[in-house]
């Protein structure tokens, strides 16, 4: 139990950093959503904060339940292929309007939509992380132009910061082109039921660190106005509820 002395702590660093000491208490008495209530981090879209449902090991596909921010078992996984590198969610981030927009300017079509999850992203690291609900500091180099049934869904590759092997690479054109097509194999079979001969998902480009940037900042603008500033809107409600 937190005594008062650590609260005056907690509340002192919160105002020398321009953080509202409720929401800085709060911190320390509940765990954070996963999606809503963990920054996205002060460097992005360079660096940013990932939140891992899956690693290589899992048979089944795990997926943050959006009401709750458990994880939950998604569904389990329908042939013998893993998901390559760890995946998962970039916080505070929305997959709309301006995400699909810029979908629509790259591959030439209309009517794309976003598919109203936070992005995805996937962190290329050495180290062997034996489960999810586990976060961590991701540099993104680039991504895969996905869509699924005309939505947008990006993901975005990344290497772990500090990475002995990957953590030095700025670009996906420095990964190997086998990393590169045991991602695409993933996701483009990943929904696929057996029996059937056509995947509803298709990639239709690689692209760059710097279009990685763009998807970020621009799923950054979607969720603002998804969501607004959360961390403003149950303040207040927290001081008036007081």
């Amino acid at each position: 139990m937190m005594n008062v002395q650590e609260a005056r702590t907690i509340m002192k660093k919160a105002r020398a950093t321009n953080a509202d000491p409720i929401w800085q208490l709060m911190g320390v008495l509940y765990k954070s959503h996963p999606w809503h209530g963990i920054h996205i981090g002060p460097e992005a879209p360079r660096v940013v904060m990932a939140y891992i449902e899956m690693v290589p090991t899992d048979t089944v596909k795990y997926e943050i339940d959006k009401a709750t921010g458990h994880l939950r078992v998604d569904r389990p996984q329908k042939f013998s292929n893993h998901c390559p590198t760890l995946y998962g969610l970039i916080p505070q981030t929305y997959c709309a309007e301006r995400v699909a927009e810029l979908c629509m300017e790259r591959t030439g079509r209309t009517g794309i939509v976003g598919d109203g999850d936070p992005i995805d992203i996937c962190v290329l690291t050495e180290k062997q992380i034996s489960h999810g609900d586990i976060l961590l500091h991701a540099i993104p180099i680039g991504g895969l132009r996905m869509i699924d049934k005309n939505e947008a869904d990006d993901k975005i590759i990344a290497v772990m910061q500090g990475d002995a092997v990957y953590g030095q690479w700025r670009d996906v054109s420095e990964c190997p082109p086998d990393v590169i097509d045991r991602l695409r194999h993933y996701f483009l079979t990943y929904k696929q039921a057996p029996g059937e001969k056509q995947s509803t998902c298709e990639i239709t480009d690689i692209y760059n660190r710097a279009e990685a940037e763009e998807i970020i900042r621009r799923s950054q603008e979607d969720y603002k106005a998804r969501y607004g500033d959360l961390e403003t809107i149950l303040t207040s409600a927290l001081r008036l509820w007081g």
